[in-house]
This record gives structure tokens, sequence and C-alpha cells, in this order.
């Protein structure tokens, strides 16, 4: 179906509906109080054009005029379900109101309803001929019905009439089937012929945004906003360019701006309880869901933002309260199963793994929500201990995946060659540690996913001198950001380049952006596993930082990934095969760290933490010359927030059942165990 584009660049005021004074309203016509609604809908005032429709109507709830203005007002914010109701009485009393029967129509077409919008669009536009925004409207609505037809008869009719308009339809509707090109071509063709004209720099922000050209899109809407300060989208649009900038402070300051505009806006409330959540402020991110969706129940991306930050928090029953709110909302939505089967201590029903099942099968359904489904259903047929459905649908979910994402292996094999050519024990000898940044605080967490790094996590972080941070991609961002093609500089290469100063400021640069991420601790962890490759890296700009380890059995660890669904990279986990050629270039880095740091990485093992905790968690203190405090022991009495996927299972003491589960789906995991047999403990390798 194709967007509705909007009829006004503004969409907002700059402040909250203020109480109206009945007195003075009262003494006033009718029409002098519906022409000065309509004047703060003109000045972007939209809250307080609301509240004085809506004070009119309580003194008479018969005026239709107010009431289909509500409904039009009450649409513009998203507000359907009132909005419906009031458009339907407004027709239904003034069947002549073009405007209400558009509106009507309107919104039943963004509620995918065009059968029913059709009919409301049709007498709109016999009362308002000629009127291009309406025939693109309805066009649409035909177009989503397959009537291609009568879709493109009207698509002709409105770009005759409007050939601008009809142009960023066109442009946006190329954009929404994935023809970027095409679409960026009109795009600048309509800015170049109107600068000001914000709705087509929108579009053109939203494909750099697309493209992952995110400071281009930065600069764009940032302008948009300088010519239209009210433009709502723009502002929640500058919010998630901020946040994929891993700015999350200034995105947060931008969407507090977007609510001082418009304290009502549920989606304002809900872009800014993502962006606290990536701040690391998961307790205001749930005020800021809950406001969202007490503003909006069906807001459904809210609700599961919301279970997202409850589950972080320790809030378990809420965060699957707020995941079955969203279903009951968008069913077909496979990533909310998937959210409750990540919550690893819950499990499906039977109800539950026959409604997935029925829309796992449904192959017209998007390929992200069949792989969550798929996913989720290999999560609940294991907590069954029906391991041969499980790996069947895990298998389909990880197959139908890899089909759709770019991974090289031969790339990552040439990249980790470089690391180790560059940071050579040779380099480090020659390198002058002392001029470096000597702060200890951070310890790092290295190794593959789904190896008890989170546990790890958890152990560091009851100490009284640890915080506990996240996955922090600070270290592979500031690494990468040394590439300077212009000059001809790249990573890691450069590295000899460097002068000392120019270290030591890179140090410095890591520990001032990962501040924002800790208290009043003096140490705090980056469990980023993918820093095992940035070791060496890691060791030149701050040589008194702690580096562990966190390794498991070659098996449970690669097939952990397999079953794991990860929210963004690791594109290496979606294939058996690849899954074991990964595991042996890790081991080939940690080798080589072994030799040119030796002793600076401390191994741990999964199994030893599970067989003995007293003793791992001592050594683990030790290495990070940290006194022992019983708490580390007692970690799931910890309460902190836990951002990763075993965020639950690290509230539970440790128990031994996570240990070799990869042996209960015996031959579906030979090819793996094939490739990982000669990395296999010594005290295995014979009995295999």
């Amino acid at each position: 179906m194709e967007p509705v584009i909007a009829a006004h660049l503004w969409q907002t005021p700059y402040t909250q509906a203020k109480e109206i004074d009945k007195k003075i309203m009262d003494q006033q016509h009718p029409r002098k109080v519906f022409e000065q609604a309509v004047a703060l809908l003109k000045a972007g005032r939209r809250d307080d054009a609301e509240t004085l429709c809506r004070n009119t109507l309580e003194r008479d709830p018969g005026d239709i005029n107010f009431v289909a203005l509500l409904g039009s007002i009450l649409a513009d914010k998203g507000d359907l379900d009132e909005a419906e109701t009031l458009l339907t009485r407004a027709v239904k009393a003034a069947p002549g109101h073009a405007k209400a029967q558009e509106d009507l129509g309107t919104v039943l077409l963004n509620r995918n309803r065009a059968e029913e919008a059709i009919p409301y669009l049709k007498r709109a536009s016999e009362l308002r001929p000629q009127h291009p925004p309406l025939l693109s409207k309805l066009s649409g609505a035909y177009l989503s019905l397959g009537m291609k037809t009568e879709a493109e008869a009207l698509r002709s009719q409105a770009t005759a009439l409007s050939p601008e308009q009809a142009k960023l339809e066109e442009a946006t509707r190329l954009f929404v089937s994935g023809k970027f090109r095409e679409s960026e071509k009109l795009a600048q063709e309509l800015v170049r012929a109107n600068p000001r004209d914000v709705n087509s720099a929108l579009l053109l922000a939203r494909l750099a945004i697309n493209a992952s050209c995110f400071e281009d899109a930065k600069a764009i809407l940032e302008k948009i906003i300088e010519m239209t300060p009210r433009f709502i989208a723009a502002w929640h649009d500058l919010g998630t360019v901020l946040k994929e900038l891993h700015e999350y402070e200034e995105a947060v300051d931008v969407l507090r701006k977007a609510l001082e505009i418009e304290p009502s806006n549920a989606m304002s409330h809900y872009y800014l309880g993502a962006a606290l959540a990536m701040a690391a402020e998961p307790e205001e991110a749930v005020t800021s869901y809950q406001e969202a969706v007490a503003i909006d129940p069906q807001l459904t991306g809210a609700h599961i933002g919301l279970g997202h930050v409850l589950k972080t928090v320790g809030d378990q029953a809420g965060g699957i309260a707020a995941y079955r709110r969203a279903i009951e909302l968008r069913p077909n939505f496979g990533e909310t199963y998937y959210s409750l089967a990540n919550l690893k201590t819950f499990s499906f029903d039977a109800d539950d793994i026959e409604d997935m099942s029925v829309r796992l099968a449904n192959e017209k359904l998007p390929i992200d929500c069949r792989v969550h489904f798929a996913f989720s259903l290999g999560k609940a047929y294991e907590d069954l201990k029906d391991y041969d459905r499980a790996f069947e649908h895990y298998e389909l979910a990880n197959q139908l995946h890899r089909d759709t994402i770019a991974y090289d292996p031969v790339q990552t094999e040439i990249a980790h060659e470089r690391m180790r050519a560059i940071f050579s024990a040779d380099f480090f000898n020659k390198l002058d540690a002392s001029s470096a940044c000597l702060r200890p605080d951070p310890i790092f967490i290295v190794g593959l996913p789904r190896s008890g790094s989170t546990l790890l996590e958890q152990i560091l972080a009851s100490h009284s001198m640890v915080d506990g941070t996240s996955e922090l991609p600070d270290i592979s961002m500031i690494a990468q950001d040394l590439t300077q093609r212009r000059s001809g500089q790249v990573f890691p290469q450069c590295m000899n380049d460097l002068s000392s100063s120019e270290i030591k400021g890179l140090g410095k640069k890591y520990l001032q952006q990962t501040q924002r991420h800790r208290q009043t601790a003096p140490f705090f962890t980056d469990k980023m596993p993918n820093n095992f490759a940035y070791v060496g890296f890691i060791k030149s700009i701050l040589p008194n930082a702690k580096i562990i380890d966190a390794r498991r059995h070659p098996m449970d660890s690669c097939f952990g990934c397999f079953k794991q669904h990860f929210a963004k990279g690791q594109t290496f986990t979606y294939d058996l095969f690849e899954l074991g050629e990964f595991y042996l270039e890790y081991l080939q880095m940690m080798d080589h760290w072994d030799t040119a740091l030796p002793g600076q990485v401390l191994r741990v093992q999964y199994e030893d933490v599970v067989a003995d905790l007293d003793t791992q968690v001592r050594r683990i203190l030790e290495f990070c010359e940290l006194p022992f405090e019983d708490a580390c022991v007692n970690f799931h009495e910890t309460k902190r927030a836990v951002r990763t996927a075993s965020s639950e299972q690290v509230r539970q003491p440790i128990y031994k059942g996570s240990v070799e589960t990869w042996r209960r789906y015996g031959a579906h995991l030979d090819p793996l165990k094939d490739i990982l047999v000669p990395v296999f403990p010594k005290s295995e390798t014979s009995q295999v």
C-alpha cells in the first residue's frame, strides 16, 4: 500500500495545550471559536486546537464542525481509534462534509482497510473534484487492492493537476518499493527546484539513512529543522540518526526537544524511550515507553520497547505482559515472540506453539518475521526436549536469515591476519607503553558470543569497585575511524606511523566516550565479544587495561550462537560450517595474543566456573587486582540492568544444566563437530 503524503509541513505546537477560559469562550459565536481553532492549527499549535475543540464539544456535543475538526486533529496525531469514531459520526450527520469524508477515508487507509476507505474517498473526490492529494490517496487505495487500471488512471489525473505533488508521491512509492536510486533522483530534482521543499528533503534524509550515510542524513535533517522547526518527523529521524552515530546523549536531547514542541506525541515518547535505553538509562526509558502506550495504547513498537527495558531492569513479569500486549496488537510480527523466547527462562505453551507454527507456514509473511518465528519455535521445542524438531526450526531460521545477509569468511581471515602482522611481539617490544594512557579503569571481556561473558560481567559488576556496563562498540569505532581514505591512512597498518601522543589520545578518547555508561566505581567492564580481534590495539592504547577471554566448549559455544538471532552483526553465526571456521579463527587470534602479549590475557573456562565458582571468582579478582568480596560469588543477587540475551540467566544461581547441551542434538551437529574435533579439550579427543 502506498504511503499517504502529509498535506502540510508542520505538524506540532511548541507548548502543551493550556486550559481555555470557558467564560470568554461562551461569549464568542461558535463560528469565531471554530476560526480560532483553525488559526491555532495553521500556527502549528495542534494541542491548543484540540483542547479548544474538546471544550466546545463539552458545551455542545452536537456541533459537527468541531466533531470533524477534532477527528482530523486526532487522525493527524495517530490516535486512529477516537479519530475513526468521531469522523464516522461526522459523515453520518453531514454527508456533504468533504474534509470529514476524506479524513475518514485516510484513517481507514492508514489502518490497512482500503476497501472500506474507497467509498469515503470517492465521495470526498466528488465533493472536491480536481484535488491532487485526494486523487493520490484514492489511487493508493485502489492499488493496494490490486486494481491497477483504476489506480493508474487516478495517478495520471493527479499528475496532470500537480506535477510536483505527483513526483513526490512517485519518489516515495519508489522508496517504499526498494528502488532507492530512482527515488533519490526524483527527490533531488524536487529539492533543486524548491530548496524549501522539506517533504522532499525528508525523503532524501531517509534515503541517506537507508544507505547508512548517517552524517549526510544528519546534515539534511538539521537543515529541515532550521527551516521548519515544528516538523516533528524530522526531529524523530534526527534522533534515529544520532543513535546510529552512537551519539546517544545527543539523541536524547533532540527527542526531549521534540516533546517540548508536542508533549502529547506518543511517537516522541517512543523514540525517546529507545534513545534512553541506548544511553544506558533503562529506568527513564521505562517511563518514556509507559508514557507512549498511555497516549496511544495501539503503538506496538512501544510495547515491545517497554518489554525490552523491563527485562533489562529485572522486571520479567512486566516484560512478558508488555510483549503479550504487543502480540495482541500485531500477531504476525515474529520479533515479539522471539523477544519472549530470548528471555531464555520463558517457556511457550501449546497454544503459542500452534499459533507460531501457523504463522511460520505463511510464506506471504516477510522473511524477517518468519525467521523470528522459526527461532522461537526452535526454543519452544528445545524446552520440550524434542531436539529433532528444535534443530529443524533452528536450521530453517538460520538458512532463511543467511540468504539475506552478506558475510565473507575470506575477508574475516584477511582482517585477522593484518591484525596479527601489525600487533606482533616486535611491535610491543618497541612500543613505549609509559607514554600511553596508563589508566587501569577498563576490564575487557572478550570471546565468542554465548560463551559465558555475561556471567563473568555479572560476577565483576557485583564487586563494589566495578561498574558493569554492556557490549560497548567504542574500541572498534575508534580503530576504524583511524582509516582515512583521502590520506591513504588505513587501520591497522597506520599504527606504526602514530606518535606516542596520538596513541595516548586514543586511550583517553575511549575513556571519555565510555564515561556515559559508568557510575562512580573506579573500574568498569566492557564485554563486547568481538574485541578479541582488537586485543593488540587495546593493549597499545590502554596498556594497564585488564583483558579476560571468556572461553567455552567449542561445540556449546558455536551451537549457542547458531540458536541465537542477533539484533545486529555476528553475521558468521548463521551457518554451521562458517561458525566452525570462525571459531578456529578466534583460537588463532587468541593464541597470537598469548605469544605477543604473554600473561596479559586471562582465560576463563565456562565449565570451570560452573564446577568451582569460588575458585574461579578468586582467580578473576586476583587478575584484576581487586580484593575478594562475597557479592561476586552471590552474583545472582546483584540488582543491576543487564542488556544482553542472558539477562535472566545471570539473575539465577549457577547450574550445571548448561554444560554440554550440544550433545542432545546428536548427529545433527556432526558437520560442526568434524571441524572442531581438533580443538576439543584433550580429555575428550580420545573419546571422540
